[in-house]
């Protein structure tokens, strides 16, 4: 059994000798890591997704361009492009959602909420996403229920056995907006950075 694990782990690496770029891209499903090969001789291009290979174009005249796949649970458009910089150097850049992966992951820390927290023994990564009111726990969509209060509102879903509400009230100031706050078995959980 030892012997096949590490020559799978050896095919694996043997495979990815013309890796050039590597990304992780925050998204309400968790964060997801894209791999891209590019063979500058033979034009080859493969890309996987979270380590399962998504596209392969074993031979290619043309060196540069564009790759357009889906990623994540909600098959967000991304884009790998593929520039040359000078003679045989090249430059490869990520976009997300037609934005590049910079400017998509401020846009994001606009749009969405995103708490880290451990429990019971697992850990958890509680997204909320804005426009929606979606909230997305380790990759699935959670059923919530949602409620007017004296100072807001209220999302209320559950994660195992534990009681989660996430508080959306007023900041009093125009510039900072709706505040959210996570609650989880009457704790409130520090807001995390990604």
């Amino acid at each position: 059994m030892l012997e096949h694990d590490v020559q799978s782990h050896y095919g694996r690496l043997e495979k990815m000798t013309d890796l050039v770029a590597m990304w992780e891209v925050a998204l309400s499903d968790g964060i997801h890591k894209i791999e891209f090969e590019h063979g500058t001789t033979s034009g080859k291009r493969v890309i996987y997704v979270d380590g399962k290979e998504i596209i392969r174009i074993d031979w290619m005249f043309k060196l540069v361009g564009k790759e357009t796949f889906p990623v994540g649970a909600s098959q967000t458009k991304a884009t790998i492009n593929i520039d040359a910089v000078s003679g045989f150097a090249y430059e490869y850049t990520l976009d997300i959602n037609g934005k590049s992966l910079k400017k998509y992951m401020e846009n994001r820390s606009k749009t969405t909420n995103t708490w880290v927290l451990h429990l019971d023994g697992e850990d958890c990564r509680v997204v909320l996403e804005k426009d929606t009111m979606d909230v997305w726990c380790n990759g699935r969509n959670m059923e919530t229920a949602g409620e007017f209060v004296d100072d807001g509102t209220e999302t209320h879903f559950s994660i195992g056995n534990h009681d989660c509400c996430i508080k959306a009230v007023s900041s009093g100031k125009r510039r900072e907006g709706i505040i959210h706050t996570l609650i989880v078995d009457e704790r409130e959980i520090p807001e995390s950075t990604e």
